[in-house]
Parts: C-alpha cells; sequence; structure tokens
C-alpha cells in the first residue's frame, strides 16, 4: 500500500478483515458502516478507540492493526 501517484490521487483500496494480529502496511481508514474502531497507531503500537464513527467515514491516521473489538464494518485499508 502507500501508492500516491504524482497527481496525489490514492490508487488503491482493500477490504480490511478485523484481526489482533494482521499488520497493515500503515494505512488510512475508510469506515462504510458506522461504529466503534479500535485501531494500532503507528508510532506509538498504542491501541486506540475512536467511538461511533459514522458511516462513510475517511480517517487520514497512520493505522497498522484493525482489531477484533471493532463494531464498525465495511473498512476499507486506503494507501
Amino acid at each position: 500500500m502507500g501508492n500516491i501517484t504524482t497527481t496525489g490521487f490514492i490508487t488503491e483500496a482493500v477490504a480490511v478483515t478485523k484481526s489482533d494480529s494482521t499488520v497493515l502496511d500503515n494505512v488510512a481508514l475508510y469506515v462504510g458502516t458506522g461504529g466503534d474502531l479500535t485501531i494500532t497507531m503507528k508510532d506509538s503500537a498504542t491501541d486506540v478507540v475512536f467511538k461511533n464513527v459514522p458511516s462513510g467515514t475517511f480517517l487520514p491516521i497512520a493505522a497498522t492493526k484493525v482489531k477484533n473489538a471493532t463494531t464498525a464494518a465495511d473498512i476499507l485499508a486506503i494507501g
């Protein structure tokens, strides 16, 4: 992931499967169906809970994991 073209547009989006062990490649996230989003932040390796994320939200964060505790769904890794 992390494919940004010279035009500045992101060129890749991949469906995310919630997992406490699967490591993502430092991605931003899109939440299709709202709920709580529990992620691991890249630099601090700290788990953070974004409460009540609305459907259709882009989160410009550096996430490395989407944890099983997440109740949001239809999540895409954007890179």
